[in-house]
């Protein structure tokens, strides 16, 4: 998952952040303070990483490579091995690693609080120097904390916006929606026109736990409460999977393939192909519909009677496992990662969004990425995955297997979502 933000309304974004101009700078002219050799003899860090390229292809690996080999060029005795793998392995790939007793001295991962609540995570200010933890986006950072202590670095990170087919829109003579009830109207239109996807809904195994909060959200519901509860089953979040199932799915607007069986990356791949006319997307799916001369347009997610009250964030998570006590040769890597050269050049490769402060204003000021700008204004606004909830990887893990049954023939969104519910309150209690 994941991605990134700003633009010209950077001076309310750096009020968001809460950081001071001097710890901006800081964190510029001395990010890399922590590098340097290692004593003590050769070490090999093992680092896990998921895999973002859109299409299938090796660029995440290629990303990697090119980092460590600048890195191990400065650090002589820090040599570091590369394994990256699609999002829908390297979640489990990491906990069976961990479960044989042999952790990944790194893992860039999609949740981090299971294996703090173990003690198997060295804490942030373990890790990098002041100067680049001070750089950090501050509502990222703090997402990454279990009990007031941060374990979770965040690598990178979006928002997700309602995308739309700018072409098969002016074909049908519809506008962008605004509400639930022109994301129906837009949907049949397209439908008649023989698009293949009026929206594509995908509730697959892949990242179903993403489209699931952006649809309670646009209800005004969420996974947790105010105080941090599960409300899965709230009268809101059923209310928007009714909806879903009886209109959306229920009309046959969702396309051929069923949600419950389409995944993110299949989905995205059929709007870059023309075939879908309205999907929830993130920034990486600009460049991917680019490539085929698709127009895109984009709109907050529509709610009921308006603009959702919360766009829905992600961030990725990069953290440290203790169990080979590689804890200074980690940080010195993770100080050299978070560079802006670094975090720029992740950001550009998949249009996503930088972590850091410094990255983050220069793409708010750089033209070349205006069209990233939405999704860093959608930021300050934007709800994260409950993440610092030690159970929210299982709960997780629960959502996807689920959840694309609610909205199939014989769904039954208050009793599965109530049945949800109540694993993950189980799930909590249990922690």
């Amino acid at each position: 998952m994941s991605d990134n933000e700003s633009g010209g309304e950077r001076a309310v974004h750096r009020r968001f952040l809460g950081v001071t101009a001097t710890v901006v700078a800081l964190g510029m002219t001395v990010g890399l303070a922590g590098c340097g050799s290692s004593d003590g003899g050769d070490v090999t860090l093992k680092l896990v990483a998921a895999d973002y390229d859109p299409e299938g292809g090796d660029s995440t690996k290629q990303y990697w490579d090119g980092v460590v080999t600048a890195f191990e060029a400065k650090n002589k005795g820090i040599k570091v091995d590369v394994s990256v793998y699609d999002w829908k392995d390297v979640d489990r790939k990491v906990a069976e690693m961990v479960e044989a007793g042999d952790a990944p001295d790194i893992a860039q991962i999609g949740a981090y609080a299971d294996y703090a609540a173990e003690d198997k995570l060295y804490p942030v200010d373990e890790l990098l120097s002041i100067p680049v933890q001070a750089n950090l986006l501050a509502p990222l950072a703090e997402a990454g904390e279990v009990s007031r202590v941060s374990y979770g670095i965040p690598f990178v990170a979006s928002t997700r916006l309602l995308f739309y087919n700018q072409t098969l829109f002016d074909q049908a003579g519809v506008e962008p929606p605004k509400t639930w009830d022109e994301i129906e109207s837009a949907a049949k239109a397209l439908k008649q026109r023989g698009v293949k996807y009026p929206f594509a809904l995908p509730l697959g195994n892949e990242e179903a736990q993403a489209e699931t909060m952006m649809w309670m959200l646009s209800n005004g519901g969420g996974y947790t409460d105010s105080v941090g509860s599960y409300t899965i089953d709230s009268v809101q979040n059923i209310e928007a999977f009714s909806w879903l199932k009886d209109t959306l799915v229920g009309e046959e607007l969702t396309g051929p393939v069923a949600p419950g069986k389409l995944d993110r990356k299949p989905a995205f791949a059929a709007f870059a192909n023309g075939e879908v006319g309205m999907l929830n997307g993130h920034p990486s799916l600009l460049q991917q519909a680019a490539k085929n001369g698709v127009k895109v347009g984009m709109v907050p997610l529509p709610g009921p009677n308006g603009k959702a009250r919360s766009s829905m964030g992600v961030a990725d998570w990069m953290m440290g496992f203790k169990q080979h006590g590689h804890g200074r040769q980690i940080g010195e890597f993770l100080d050299f990662a978070y560079s802006d050269e670094n975090v720029l050049e992740f950001a550009d490769e998949y249009d996503l969004l930088p972590v850091t402060v410094s990255a983050s204003e220069t793409m708010g000021a750089d033209p070349a990425h205006k069209e990233l700008w939405p999704f860093l204004e959608a930021l300050p606004g934007s709800t994260l995955y409950p993440v610092g909830k030690t159970s929210w990887a299982k709960v997780s893990e629960n959502i996807k297997k689920q959840i694309g049954s609610v909205v199939g023939p014989n769904g039954d969104p208050t009793g599965t979502l109530g049945a949800i519910g109540r694993e993950a309150a189980a799930q909590e209690n249990a922690e």
